[in-house]
Order: structure tokens, then C-alpha cells, then sequence
């Protein structure tokens, strides 16, 4: 697949469509392993979005740091009860409630934003085995 500089990834028309619509956040990842028919999860983090300038690139950058070999990443946006970015404390509480929720059913990354290593759109679907 080829791409060019002009091309707006869906990871970024995402994250401009999520501040325009509730300003600064805190956005939940979890890095995956894709495969075949498994996703594992890898490790997770979070971080504050405070402007819509953020683009995939950037991104790629910041899980190289990670120390694992990943194909997914799913971003769960919270806001606080008053609006704005989680304080750390709070965030770091509602991620291991987000991985616990992962290690019982990896469609938990359907209720967020899951895009490959390429920025484009994924979706979980459940398989019957049989």
C-alpha cells in the first residue's frame, strides 16, 4: 500500500473530530499483537490530548518507545467529571480497569478507537469456533 504526505490517516480525522467535539482529554491506549485470528494485548499507557495537532507519525514515534513489536492500538478517550483531561491518579485507575475488562473479552477494543500500525480503522470481530 502506498501513501502520500497529502493523505489524512483515520487515526488523525479521529482524534481532530474528538477535541472539536469535547476540547482537551485524556486518551487510554493499549498496544496489540495481531495474529492471525488473535489480538493480544502488549501494554498500555496514557496520555493527555490538549489541541487536535497530533498525527500518526507522532504517534508511531511515542510506542517505538514501548519495547515491543506491535500491530494495533486502541485509544479509549475520558474526559473528567467536569470536563477536561483525567488528573494521574484517576487515569491511571481507569486504565487497569480497561485492561482488566481486555483480559476478560478482546472485544472490549470495539468500544474504542482501533486502528492498525498504518493509522486505518480496525474492528474485532467475535469468531465461532467450532
Amino acid at each position: 500500500m502506498s501513501t502520500s504526505e497529502n493523505t489524512v490517516v483515520d487515526f488523525e480525522r479521529w482524534i481532530a473530530e474528538e477535541f472539536a467535539s469535547s476540547g482537551a482529554f485524556t486518551i487510554l491506549i493499549v498496544l496489540v499483537e495481531i495474529a492471525g485470528t488473535q489480538v493480544t494485548p502488549l501494554c498500555s499507557t496514557y496520555l493527555n490530548v490538549i489541541g487536535a495537532d497530533v498525527d500518526w507519525s507522532e504517534m508511531t514515534v511515542l510506542f517505538a518507545g514501548a519495547g515491543a513489536e506491535w500491530s494495533g492500538a486502541a485509544f479509549f478517550p475520558v474526559t473528567a467529571a467536569e470536563g477536561g483531561p483525567l488528573d494521574n491518579p484517576a487515569a491511571r485507575l481507569r486504565l487497569r480497569e480497561l485492561e482488566a475488562r481486555l483480559d476478560q473479552d478482546r472485544l472490549v477494543l470495539n468500544e474504542g478507537h482501533f486502528f492498525d500500525k498504518w493509522g486505518r480503522r480496525l474492528t474485532i470481530e467475535e469468531l465461532d469456533l467450532q
